[in-house]
């Protein structure tokens, strides 16, 4: 009998047959073990259900649950955090790649920073072969030491990708987890950012992959990529136009900023510091703001990358086991 979990990887998927087995692999693959991969399908209609059953036959560590009906992605997401019951937590998605020590390193800066409430590390993009394409650059303070300087520099200063970091569960639990209104992602972070400060660690271990099928449950994914599209692909109830009209999905994404505030344990302050640069952000984004309620504009990437190729092999440093191999390897498996 092994040993309770201290991590669990929440791993969302739909119809991920393409990339899924490569993630898999490359999760189980981590030098640091003791974790639960537990994988929600989303009601997937190719293979994904099967490879899934397979994997979880050659390895105990996976909880495979398959949803009856598609109840969209953010909740697929919170659900694997409710269904969490460990110390720790991270989102996994089907299609990316890990490097062997990802989790070893996270989880490090976690025990070495008892403060530090999400450890990531640096970002790299990868196409379908698993190709190098750039690597993400993070600008934001979100380590700084005080709240409303983190807070100030996620409005102003950019987005860095932190949605797969290493999370204390109980800190996640405390937040108003993952929303469907537009830039969820961003409110999502930014309030775990209320919390306390973020660790990054300076090595590339992560590799997000960009391909055709990226985001797969969206519903539209050939029409231009807007507000609208994009939060349908959330929830797919915010397709009705009537009942999730733009100028709704605009308000709430800055709604959950001071709802984020208002429920962080700050001081009176802090508190007041936030609503500050909260306003700011708010003058400072109205005008661009209302030209794309009315002209419905597409969104655009607006991530910064650095200016070289990370230096990186991404085939030595992922593992690629396969199935045979965890089939040999039984050392995770109950007698």
């Amino acid at each position: 009998m092994r040993e309770a979990p201290r991590l669990t990887i929440g791993l969302p998927v739909y119809n991920g047959e393409l990339f899924l087995a490569e993630a898999i692999d490359a999760l189980l693959g981590q030098t640091y073990e003791n974790f639960e991969l537990l994988i929600s399908d989303n009601a997937s209609t190719d293979s994904t259900s099967d490879i899934c059953r397979q994997y979880a036959k050659l390895d105990s560590r996976i909880r495979y649950i398959r949803q009856e009906n598609n109840i969209g992605r953010v909740r697929n997401h919170n659900f694997l955090i409710y269904e969490a019951s460990t110390e720790l937590f991270k989102f996994a998605a089907h299609d990316d790649l890990y490097a062997r020590n990802l989790l070893e390193r996270c989880i490090e800066g976690l025990d070495q920073h008892p403060n530090v409430v999400v450890a990531h590390c640096w970002e790299a993009r990868i196409d379908e072969t698993g190709k190098l394409l750039s690597g993400l650059d993070y600008l934001v303070a979100a380590d700084a030491p005080r709240v409303s300087e983190r807070f100030c520099s996620m409005l102003f200063d950019g987005w860095d990708d932190y949605m797969y970091g290493v999370t204390r569960t109980s800190v996640l639990r405390r937040t108003h987890l993952y929303a469907s209104h537009h830039f969820a992602d961003r409110t999502f972070n930014t309030e775990m950012g209320l919390y306390g400060p973020f660790y990054l660690v300076p090595e590339w271990l992560y590799f997000r992959r960009e391909h055709a099928g990226r985001a797969s449950e969206h519903p539209g994914r050939s029409e231009p990529y807007t507000v609208r599209t994009r939060t349908a692909g959330l929830d797919p109830r915010r397709a009705n136009r009537f009942r999730h009209p733009l100028v709704r999905l605009y308000l709430e994404y800055v709604w959950a900023y001071v709802t984020a505030i208002r429920s962080a344990p700050l001081s009176a302050v802090e508190r007041q510091e936030c609503y500050y640069h909260l306003a700011r952000w708010v003058a400072w984004r109205f005008p661009s703001v209302v030209i794309r309620v009315f002209h419905s504009g597409a969104i655009h990437d607006t991530w910064q990358t650095v200016s070289e190729l990370p230096d990186v092999d991404v085939d030595s440093v992922v593992s690629r086991g396969t199935r045979q191999d965890f089939t040999a390897r039984s050392t995770h498996n109950e007698e």
